[in-house]
């Protein structure tokens, strides 16, 4: 979510389209709105549609909505923002009508059909949207034109350092949303939540903490966490006492930093120095942690090239 974050601000005072694609629950549409309020359209709306609510005639209005010209004749955008949700669900029939109105540097070539949408672009999807495009479901051309920056949004469960904090914020958001006392969750209930798998990912989270306001009572919500999907994990003691917050979230980072530093390790084939400028931390902070989390010299020596 760093690498993300770090995107976002690089590009949001641009116009370059961007697509977002993860898992539903991950946020993309918060994503979506931060990127819109950090760029130079911030005072204009932001407009969310869903793709698969869009026939022929509802997305010429929307672009014709999103191109209108000012009394000088000029074209502006109605629109700061229009972000498609769920583009794989776009109709076939309509997906040469939105690849004309892209702008391409050639906006002449295309002028005399459709308005050229001069509203900032933002497109999302939870599925491979590679998978439609090879199964001839999705516009090969329009894929590309969509995809100025891919943006992947990771699952809850690869980041599970971030749920101390979102559920505290959730907990402080519906605590004053329906005028609640906010509850004290446990040390036991907080592991708990951190060692889920969250197959529903943020808003599972958030409908979580809500539970946990309206029950009045962090163990109500949790016997009803996960219906249906993974279970908890049992809680780990230590003398017949609880985890403390802490130290859940400690765990949970430690766990998370050994994942992606052994991933990037593996993506440039052990090479150190080319890991630690990819995880932006110096090659000695790099050793250092190899030593913290296991891995000594004896088992990458010889590959670094």
């Amino acid at each position: 979510m760093v690498a993300v974050e770090k995107v976002l601000a690089d590009i949001a005072r641009t116009d370059i389209p961007v697509l977002l694609v993860g898992e539903s629950g991950t946020g993309k549409d918060v994503l979506a709105l931060q990127l819109h309020r950090q760029s130079l359209r911030r005072e204009e709306p932001f407009v969310k549609v869903s793709c698969s609510s869009l026939t022929l005639d509802s997305l010429q209005t929307l672009l014709k909505g999103a191109s209108k010209k000012n009394e000088d004749g000029v074209h502006h955008g109605h629109w700061g923002t229009l972000f498609l949700d769920e583009i794989c669900d776009l109709d076939p029939a309509c997906q040469p009508r939105l690849l004309s109105a892209l702008p391409d540097g050639t906006p002449e070539s295309v002028e005399g059909i459709v308005p050229i949408l001069r509203a900032r672009l933002i497109c999302a999807t939870s599925r491979n949207l590679e998978d439609h495009l090879h199964a001839g479901r999705f516009r090969e051309e329009l894929y590309f034109r969509i995809n100025g920056v891919c943006l992947r949004v990771p699952p809850l469960r690869h980041r599970p350092e971030d749920i101390p904090a979102l559920l505290d914020y959730f907990l402080e958001r519906y605590a004053a949303e329906l005028g609640r006392q906010k509850v004290a969750v446990s040390a036991q209930t907080l592991q708990q939540a951190v060692a889920y798998a969250w197959p529903g990912n943020i808003r599972e989270l958030e409908n979580f903490a809500r539970k946990i306001i309206v029950f009045g009572d962090d163990q109500a919500a949790t016997a009803e966490l996960g219906n249906g999907h993974e279970p908890l994990a049992a809680p780990e003691k230590e003398n017949g006492t609880g985890v403390s917050l802490k130290e859940a979230a400690r765990a949970a980072s430690r766990h998370a930093e050994r994942e992606l530093i052994l991933k990037t390790l593996a993506r440039t084939r052990w090479n150190r120095k080319r890991a630690a400028q990819e995880l932006r931390i110096s090659y000695k902070a790099l050793l250092y942690k190899l030593k913290d989390i296991g891995l000594n010299e004896s088992v990458y020596s010889g590959k670094e090239s």
